[in-house]
């Protein structure tokens, strides 16, 4: 075959195919091949999403923000109105708190079921497909005629809320936080079903946008763009994109998903990281049953005014996110600079967070025991709680990915997993531990359990790369970087 007559590039040298000559408004569709023949991106080719302007990127980051807040919004918002479910459908509180539970567990199911559809389908069809089913259950959450209905509209939204939460960590943290906030009102002027109804409106808001979103995964882009240039000219029939030279089935894919996370999980490197990234989704849950404990119960305050002290919260992952984005500025300043990075880099963030929390925690716990204290002390004990939080949750995830490398995928998934069990898990036990321990002792606890994991960052730091070498997955990385 003659490639030049043909219109096929092989590295920077580039030509026009007769699909092209008669399309030439769309460079798009210029087929550039990559050292094994298959289809590749061009440097200036508009349909790979990092060459769009930065307008669109904007635009398209909001939408995603969305789904985070909508689907984290939800999460804990009926924590804070489970008198009213309870005392509607004639269920113990503890029953009710279910309703937290099985939408956080729930999200376990993600890493292990979209992400391999969303590497085979792409991820446009899935966001919109499960987004769609989200408002769905929403709705059948919202006029539940009884208890066993709202569980099972608890656990189906969750589960197709789960593909969005990978997005915008602020997010992640600002949306379980706000959702208590907005119920505890509703509750106290309407009744709890007013916080569902204001799920179906957020989420009918989002969905318009959801199915604006264009297919962003490059290999879906990629097949798609294949697929496409057969059809119009059929003259390059024999034309395949990476994925389709790949032959990995939907089968491989899921075998590979459900399977490697686990063998990953008893690496020590994850191990560690796992269990701290865990206590802290945990704790992040059981703040919304300790605030109202403390803030209705110890100082009776009414439904909404008790939730307001979360907001203290949200200040602090504002700040902890400002602290993640100054800190990933000045390490692309480095490698910009010639720096030779290595996973450890990632480390001192955590550092940081791993003295915050156990100090803030201290503060919280000591300070909200005391109705005799102003209350702004326990609140503002919040800020640098949360922005632990993060500087913890950024540094080890992305620690981790830099650690596995090829294998982050299955080493974020067990990690994700390990968190919702964990987060699902709170609402459930909180209120006996801390009624049994009272505020300052399990919140005693939960800072001593800090103390002890706080030093994992600094040993990783000074004996990351020994650790690095004799783990399995994690030293094939290092070896392969050399």
């Amino acid at each position: 075959m003659d490639l030049q007559d043909n219109g096929i590039c092989f590295g920077d040298t580039a030509f026009n195919t007769p699909m092209a000559n008669e399309n030439q408004q769309e460079d798009s569709e210029s087929i550039h091949l990559d050292s094994n023949g298959r289809l590749t991106f061009s440097p200036n080719d508009p349909s790979n999403p990092q060459n769009w302007s930065f307008a669109r990127k904007v635009f398209l980051s909001f939408i995603a923000i969305l789904l985070v807040v909508n689907a984290t919004f939800a999460s804990s918002g009926p924590s804070a109105v489970l008198s009213g479910i309870s005392s509607s459908l004639h269920v113990s509180t503890t029953a009710s708190s279910l309703t937290v539970t099985l939408f956080v567990l729930a999200n376990a199911y993600g890493p292990l079921v979209w992400a391999p559809l969303s590497e085979h389908f792409g991820r446009q069809r899935v966001f919109q497909t499960t987004f769609a089913l989200y408002v769905v259950f929403n709705f059948l959450c919202a006029f539940a005629p009884n208890f066993g209905a709202l569980l099972a509209g608890r656990l189906l939204s969750g589960v197709f809320a789960r593909e969005a939460m990978g997005l915008f960590t602020i997010a992640i943290f600002t949306g379980p936080t706000l959702g208590p906030v907005v119920a505890g009102f509703l509750q106290l002027k309407k009744d709890w079903r007013w916080f569902f109804y204001v799920l179906l409106w957020l989420g009918g808001a989002t969905l318009p946008l959801v199915f604006m979103l264009p297919e962003t995964r490059p290999n879906i882009v990629l097949l798609q763009k294949a697929r496409r240039i057969r059809k119009q000219d059929p003259t390059q029939k024999d034309l395949q994109a990476p994925a389709e030279a790949s032959g990995q089935g939907l089968g491989a894919l899921f075998k590979t998903a459900l399977t490697r996370p686990w063998r990953i999980f008893i690496d020590p490197i994850e191990i560690c990281c796992a269990a701290y990234t865990a206590l802290i989704y945990m704790l992040l849950y059981m703040l919304f049953a300790i605030y109202p404990l403390v803030f209705r119960q110890m100082r009776g305050w009414n439904a909404g005014v008790s939730e307001l002290p979360l907001l203290g919260v949200v200040v602090g992952s504002i700040f902890g996110g400002c602290g993640v984005l100054y800190t990933t500025h000045t390490t692309h300043k480095k490698l910009a600079t010639g720096h030779k990075s290595v996973p450890e880099d990632r480390l001192p963030l955590a550092c940081v967070g791993a003295v915050l929390f156990p100090i803030s925690m201290f503060w919280f716990a000591w300070t909200a025991q005391y109705n005799s204290i102003h209350w702004i002390v326990p609140t503002l004990a919040g800020v640098p709680l949360a922005a632990s939080f993060l500087f913890v949750s950024v540094a080890y995830l992305n620690y981790i990915a830099d650690c596995y490398g090829p294998y982050a995928a299955s080493a974020l998934a067990a990690n994700a997993v390990c968190r919702a069990f964990c987060g699902a898990a709170a609402p459930l036990f909180t209120p006996y531990m801390f009624e049994a321990l009272t505020v300052a002792g399990g919140g005693s606890l939960v800072a001593g359990l800090g103390c002890l994991l706080a030093v994992a960052p600094f040993v990783f730091v000074k004996y990351g790369a020994q650790i690095r070498a004799r783990s399995k997955f994690a030293s094939s990385v290092a070896a392969s970087s050399e």
